[in-house]
C-alpha cells in the first residue's frame, strides 16, 4: 500500500549542511529547559547567510516619506522613457522632428537630476530596476505585472521576468525573534533543530529547513519584518497611482490591474491563507496519492509563520528527465498535467504561480506542489465557460471555442468585440491546420488569443490570465521531460473525463438537490401571484371607462413584465421564477389587442 502524501517526501533524518550539533535533551529537568533554549544553530563562517545579503532594518518610513520616494521613481521612469523614446527615434533616423527635439529641451533641464546608470538602459529595464529599488511590493507588482501579455508589450513582461528573486535576508538571531513573536513560545520547545541557512528568500518571506520534537521534517516560512506595514503603505499609494494612470493609459486598465495586485498581495503576507489553500488542495485532491501537497502543521503556525511539510523531491529539469526511463516520463507528465486541468476546470481553485522550483518529482513517481501563497478561484460560470472552451479546442470546433472566449472578454472603451471574435475564429482556425505539423501548441493558441485582447481593447478577468499562465508553464515543464510533447494529446483523455463528470448523474441530481428548496418554493408562489396579479388587472379594467388608449397600459404593463423576465434570465434565475411572469405578459398583449 502505498504511504499518504504526508510521509512520502523522502525525509532525511540527518541534520542539514550547515547545522554542527543537533540538541540532545537529558533526564534533568533544568537541562531540559537549557536545551530547549539553546537550540544548536551556528552557521559556517565561510559562507555567511547562505550567499544572502543581510535586510538592512530601520525605522519604517512615513507615509509622507514613502509617497515621495515613489513619485521620484514615477516622475524618474518617465523621463528614462522619454530619453528612451529619443534614443530609439534617433537611431531611426527621425531625430530632427519638432516632438523629438521638444523632448530633448527639456532633457536637458532634467537630465543632472536623472539616474545616468538606468536612464541608459531600455525602458523595459528601467521599468525593472525602478521595482526593484522601490523594494517588495513593486518586486512583487512586476511578477504580476510579467503575466500580463494581454495588456502589456511582451518586451516589458519578458524584462520583468528577470526580476530579482534572492532577496536580502534578516540574520539568524531576528529570524529566530520573529519566529518565537508569533508562536509565543521558545524555538527549542517545539524543533529539534531549525537550520540557519536560509533555503530560499523572495519579497515578502524567508524559509528555512528545522525538525519537529515528533521528529517530522518541516520548513518555517517567516514574513520578513516590516514588510507588512510597508505593503500597506504602498497599496495606499498604488491605489491613488492607479487612478492618476487610469487617466492617461485608460487601454492598459491600469487601476483594475492595481487593485488586483494589491488584493493578492494583501492576503500573502497573511500566511493563516496559505494555510487554508494548502488544505483545500489537499482536500480536492484526497482520492489521488499522487498528487501531493504539504502538510500544515497548525499548531506551529500562526499570521507570520507556517510550518509545513517538508518535500524532499527532484525539480522538473531536464537533467531529471535523463534519469527517468520513457515510461516514468510518460507517468509524470500524465500526472502533471491531469492536475492542473482538475484545478482550473474541474476544481475552480487552481496553483497561480507555478514554475519549476514549485513543483518537485518524488522518487516514487509522484509530484508535489508547494509555495501554495498564490492561488487561483474561477467563478462558478467562468469556470463552465473556460471548461466548454478548452474542451471545444480539443476537440476541433474553433468557431465554438472563439465564440466562447469572445463572450468572456470584458469591453473597454470603444471595444470591437465582433473584431475580436473574428480575428479568434481565424486564429484557432489556423491553429487546427497548424497542429498537424506542430508548429505551435495550444497553450501558445490560448496566450495569443489573450494577448488580442490589447489590440481589440477588450480585457480577461485577472483569473483567466493567471490560468492561462498555468497552462503555459505546464506545458514549459513538460517539454523538459519530454521535448515532443503534444499538450493536446495528454489533455484530450482528462478533459474528456472532467466533462463527463460535469454531467453524470450523480453531479446532476446533486445540484438539483442544491437547487430545489428556491425551486419548490418559486413553484409553490407561483398560482398566488398570477391569481393576485389577474385580480388587479380586472378590478383596473373594471374602473377604467372605455377610452381611445384603452389598450396602451395593457401594453405598457406586458413591456414591464417583459423587460422582468429578461433582468431575471440574465441573472440566471431558476424557470420558475420567470415563467409566470412571462406568462402574465402574454396575457397582458392578448388582453390589450381586444
Amino acid at each position: 500500500m502505498m504511504a499518504p502524501c504526508s510521509s512520502a517526501a523522502s525525509i532525511s533524518n540527518r541534520p542539514p549542511t550547515g547545522h554542527l550539533t543537533r540538541c540532545q535533551l537529558t533526564l534533568s529537568s533544568k537541562q531540559t529547559l537549557l536545551a530547549e533554549e539553546n537550540v544548536s544553530l551556528v552557521a559556517p563562517q565561510d559562507l555567511p547567510n547562505g550567499g544572502f545579503e543581510l535586510l538592512q532594518e530601520g525605522p519604517p518610513q512615513t507615509l509622507l516619506r514613502r509617497f515621495w520616494v515613489t513619485q521620484q521613481h514615477l516622475w524618474g521612469l518617465l523621463f528614462g522613457s522619454s530619453v528612451a523614446y529619443v534614443r530609439e527615434w534617433t537611431a531611426r533616423g527621425q531625430g530632427g522632428s519638432i516632438s523629438i527635439l521638444t523632448l530633448r529641451a527639456l532633457l536637458f533641464f532634467v537630465g543632472p537630476f536623472l539616474d545616468r546608470r538606468i536612464v541608459q538602459q531600455p525602458f523595459p529595464v528601467q521599468f525593472r530596476m525602478r521595482l526593484e529599488r522601490l523594494g517588495p511590493t513593486y518586486v512583487k507588482l512586476g511578477q504580476i505585472l510579467s503575466l500580463r501579455e494581454d495588456l502589456l508589450p511582451h518586451s516589458v513582461t519578458a524584462e520583468l521576468q528577470n526580476l530579482l528573486d534572492r532577496l536580502p535576508v534578516v540574520n539568524f538571531e531576528r529570524y529566530k525573534s520573529l519566529v518565537e513573536a508569533d508562536l509565543k513560545r521558545s524555538l527549542g520547545m517545539a524543533f529539534t533543530w531549525v537550520e540557519p541557512l536560509p533555503l530560499g528568500s523572495a519579497s515578502l518571506a524567508q524559509i528555512h529547513r528545522a525538525q519537529l520534537r515528533t521528529g517530522e521534517d518541516v520548513v518555517l516560512k517567516v514574513i520578513k519584518p516590516g514588510v507588512r506595514e510597508s505593503i500597506i503603505q504602498d497599496v495606499t499609494l498604488l491605489r491613488l497611482v492607479g487612478r492618476i494612470l487610469q487617466l492617461f493609459l485608460a487601454r492598459y486598465q491600469p487601476r483594475r490591474i492595481i487593485n488586483e495586485f494589491c488584493a493578492y498581495t494583501l492576503r500573502e503576507v497573511d500566511l493563516r491563507f496559505e494555510a487554508d489553500n494548502a488544505d483545500t488542495f489537499a482536500a480536492n485532491f484526497r482520492r489521488n496519492p499522487y498528487v501531493c501537497f504539504p502538510r500544515i502543521y497548525r499548531e506551529f503556525s500562526g499570521k507570520n509563520v507556517l510550518c509545513m511539510e517538508y518535500f524532499d523531491g527532484k525539480k522538473p529539469t531536464a537533467a531529471a528527465a535523463a534519469q527517468l526511463t520513457p515510461g516514468e516520463r510518460s507517468k509524470i507528465l500524465d500526472l502533471g498535467v491531469g492536475s492542473i486541468l482538475q484545478m482550473i476546470f474541474h476544481d475552480g481553485f487552481f496553483h497561480a504561480d507555478l514554475h519549476p522550483g514549485n513543483i518537485l518529482i518524488f522518487d516514487d513517481l509522484r509530484i508535489g506542489f508547494i509555495d501554495l501563497g498564490m492561488v487561483g478561484r474561477i467563478e462558478e460560470e467562468t469556470r463552465k465557460a473556460m471548461l466548454y472552451y478548452f474542451y471545444s479546442l480539443v476537440m476541433g470546433d474553433p468557431e465554438n471555442a472563439a465564440r466562447i472566449l469572445a463572450t468572456l472578454a470584458l469591453p473597454g472603451r470603444n471595444a470591437d468585440l465582433i473584431g475580436l471574435r473574428r480575428e479568434l475564429i481565424d486564429l484557432n482556425r489556423r491553429w487546427v491546420s497548424a497542429t498537424r505539423y506542430h508548429r505551435f501548441s495550444i497553450a501558445q493558441l490560448i496566450l495569443r488569443s489573450i494577448n488580442l485582447a490589447g489590440r481589440y481593447r477588450v480585457y480577461y478577468p485577472e483569473e483567466i490570465i493567471l490560468m492561462t499562465k498555468a497552462l503555459v508553464t505546464i506545458e514549459g515543464l513538460g517539454n523538459m521531460l519530454e521535448p515532443d510533447l503534444e499538450l493536446v494529446t495528454v489533455a484530450r483523455l482528462h478533459i474528456q473525463q472532467i466533462i463527463r463528470s460535469e454531467f453524470s448523474p450523480v453531479t446532476v441530481w446533486r445540484r438539483g438537490v442544491i437547487a430545489a428548496p428556491e425551486f419548490f418554493d418559486v413553484l409553490q408562489r407561483s398560482p398566488m401571484i398570477i391569481a393576485h396579479t389577474l385580480q388587479r388587472l380586472e378590478k383596473l379594467n373594471q374602473a377604467t371607462p372605455p377610452a381611445p388608449f384603452a389598450g396602451v397600459k395593457e401594453t405598457v404593463l406586458a413591456g414591464f413584465a417583459l423587460v422582468a423576465v429578461a433582468v431575471l434570465v440574465a441573472a440566471g434565475a431558476p424557470w420558475p421564477a420567470w415563467l409566470a411572469l412571462l406568462v402574465i405578459s402574454l396575457l397582458l398583449v392578448i388582453r390589450g389587442l381586444r
